[in-house]
């Protein structure tokens, strides 16, 4: 064990860093390497991930058995539900021990004839990791782009074949972010070149079919680096977007779609904290705007006055209890999505003012507009999923609301919905605000007695909210009688905008205050064992993972930390770390001096003390370009020095993949069992 350990304590290099008059000294400041050439700290994680084999080779047999169990739950031969796109119907296959999906494409729903677009798994054989971005057909159906990334970086490359040859184009666009969109020419193309530094992407760039990359020309640069930026088109297609969207505003600029050698014109003036989503119809714009509306207003303008906010004609007013999240336009109706009290509605309206409104019975689920390419379709495609109910695709009629089921997720083995119970509850936190909660577990093993194992996941950041969906992965935990918990915290908009905006930048604390209030509330109302809980979350609830292991390490008997953000003021405070300025507006620019200390007040790596910790297993990719492998891996570092017991603490990085984790269906499940390995293993 001295060797081990030995092996795993890194050695401190004193880095001093000083803003505001405070000063802090990071011993591992070290480990950071862009280009992750560095042999030492290559070696320094192979170390770690040998720790973790051997630490949990006791409970190898467990990962085994909980993967093959996993993976039998899968339906090895399965397809989309076909989708038509103009002429064409376009589906997905995958089967066998496939890691990935076959494109294919037919002139008839029953899918006669069916013609191969692409087949991902020939692409990703000769790769560890692959990733199709994005798949892009022209105009004339003649031609398919689609971009692929092979190290998880998200840096994508766009190639060109033709689909009734099946041969390439010798057109390869390079260091993309992975979307395209076509000029109705069908031989020019748009998209966003992507910084190879920051990751960033702030140029637009336009192609011609034939001509090489350099050739290309910039047709649109965003000089703010607080803006993200995306590409699409108008629901009629006659336009071409440029969308622009920070934390906080949201602007878009307009290019006529039959002109794509043309300029790229602001559509509506940039004002700073108004933002909205757009669309256009005919000779129609449709706007979810906040302008005066905190939880969002519908509203309309002509192609004459939508540069005029003032002129805007009010559609759906705003309600200081309803969330508009999302709009559908149709010929005859269109479909706006409502979220109020967490849970999530569609008001199917037309265009004379009805309406009327599309529910689900479900004590808590998800549900959200899938794919509808058509305009002029009669029906809205529905996803719908709930912790008892696996995925499920229903196309509503629009006139009379009426459901057909088009396909549920199969579920092999020994499954059956209604031996699975789901709750929402709603917990008081700290300071009187009342949080849901959603809840699953298995009836025969559940007791409200405090005796079972409780795991509880949350996220909390960037308005995103965690909605309670299936998981045939998490039956795993519910069948060996752990109860799932998600905890819809503040910084979400789980309960509209506010909802959010108490939970970033100087609110940010509310965020892990409530995790920790939701975990004591829920074993003192007996959902579950208080020395047998467990939390986890990823990326910006790794964060989370790391507060609440600062904040009430006492509570937990184990985490899961995966591809976690934990030095937030170090990266905060630089612009060469990829999304750093895009962030600004979530947890505040520690470049000036109150943010400074807000984000110090909460920043995991900044506040770990010489206390006792839970048993911690934190996971990472070396290519991650959200979150740098170096957090985790100098927050483990700094754990090791600092924690007072000799509970587990494992730290795993993936060699070859990015946030995303394993690419592939079926590989990614072994992080999933490594994970519930670790957990279950520490109840015996």
């Amino acid at each position: 064990m001295a060797d081990i350990n030995s092996a795993l304590t890194a050695k401190k290099i004193p880095h001093s860093m000083t803003h505001h008059g405070h000063q802090r000294i990071d011993n591992y400041y070290w480990m950071r390497d862009d280009q992750r050439k560095n042999d030492e700290i290559l070696n320094h994680l192979h170390v770690e991930n040998e720790h973790v084999a051997a630490a949990l080779a006791p409970h190898k047999s467990l990962q085994t058995s909980l993967f093959e169990e996993m993976k039998a739950r899968i339906v090895k031969d399965d397809s989309s539900v076909p989708v038509k796109d103009g002429t064409y119907w376009y589906v997905s296959d995958v089967s066998g021990d496939n890691e990935y999906a076959c494109h294919y494409r037919a002139k008839d729903e029953h899918l006669n004839e069916k013609t191969l677009l692409l087949d991902v798994n020939e692409l990703a054989r000769e790769h560890e990791y692959y990733d199709v971005g994005d798949l892009a057909v022209s105009p004339n159906d003649q031609l398919l782009a689609y971009s692929e990334d092979l190290d998880g970086r998200r840096i994508y490359t766009f190639r060109f074949k033709d689909i009734a040859s099946g041969e390439y184009l010798h057109d390869v666009l390079a260091n993309t972010e992975g979307e395209l969109v076509w000029g109705n020419d069908n031989k020019t193309v748009f998209y966003v070149r992507k910084d190879e530094q920051t990751l960033l992407g702030t140029q637009v760039y336009r192609h011609i079919l034939g001509t090489p990359q350099s050739d290309d020309v910039l047709v649109y640069e965003e000089h703010d680096h607080q803006f993200y930026m995306g590409l699409g088109k108008s629901r009629d297609e006659s336009q071409i977007y440029i969308y622009l969207s920070a934390t906080e505003t949201s602007d878009l600029l307009v290019l006529d779609a039959t002109r794509p050698e043309g300029k790229f014109e602001r559509l509506i003036p940039r004002t700073m904290g108004h933002e909205y989503g757009l669309d256009k119809l005919g000779d129609t714009y449709y706007i979810l705007s906040n302008n005066n509306a905190i939880n969002f207003r519908l509203l309309t303008a002509s192609q004459q006055n939508i540069a005029q906010v003032q002129q805007w004609q009010e559609v759906v007013a705003h309600r200081a209890d309803v969330l508009l999240e999302g709009l559908e336009l149709f010929d005859s109706h269109f479909v706006v999505t409502e979220r109020e009290m967490g849970q999530i509605r569609f008001v199917v309206h037309d265009y004379q003012g009805g309406s009327y409104q599309l529910t689900f019975n479900d004590a808590c689920y998800y549900a959200g507009v899938g794919q509808n390419p058509e305009p002029g379709a009669t029906t809205v495609r529905i996803y719908y999923s709930s912790l008892t109910t696996p995925s499920s695709v229903y196309d509503c009629d629009l006139v009379s609301g009426n459901k057909v089921l088009r396909k549920q997720q199969e579920v092999l083995g020994e499954f059956n919905s209604d031996d699975y119970g789901c709750e929402r509850v709603f917990v008081t936190s700290r300071d009187g605000v009342n949080i849901p909660v959603s809840l699953v577990y298995k009836k025969a093993s559940f007791k409200k007695d405090g005796t079972n194992p409780l795991l509880q996941y949350g996220y909390g950041a960037y308005g995103i909210t965690i909605d309670p969906t299936f998981s045939s992965t998490t039956l795993s935990l519910l069948n060996r009688g752990f109860v799932y918990a998600i905890a819809h915290i503040r910084g979400s908009e789980m309960l509209g905008r506010t909802w959010y905006e108490n939970g970033k930048k100087a609110f940010k604390e509310n965020s892990f205050n409530d995790f920790v209030d939701v975990t004591r509330s829920l074993t003192q109302q007996g959902y579950g064992d208080s020395n047998k809980v467990f939390a986890s979350g990823g990326s910006a609830g790794g964060l989370l993972m790391g507060a609440v292991a600062n904040q009430a390490p006492e509570l937990y008997l184990g985490i899961g930390c995966h591809v976690p953000f934990l030095d937030v003021l170090t990266t905060m405070l630089d612009e060469t770390i990829p999304l750093t300025t895009n962030e600004y507006d979530e947890w505040g620019n520690p470049n000036n001096a109150p943010d400074y200390h807000s984000i110090l007040a909460y920043s995991p790596y900044d506040n770990i003390e010489a206390k006792d910790y839970p048993n911690i297993l934190v996971t990472t990719g070396l290519h991650d370009s959200q979150v740098q492998y170096w957090e985790p891996m100098k927050w483990v570092a700094k754990l090791r020095e600092y924690k007072t017991d000799n509970n587990l603490l494992l730290f795993k990085t993936d060699m070859d993949a990015g946030h995303g984790g394993a690419s592939g269906r079926f590989k990614s499940l072994h992080e999933k069992a490594l994970e519930m390995a670790f957990f279950i293993s520490l109840l015996d």
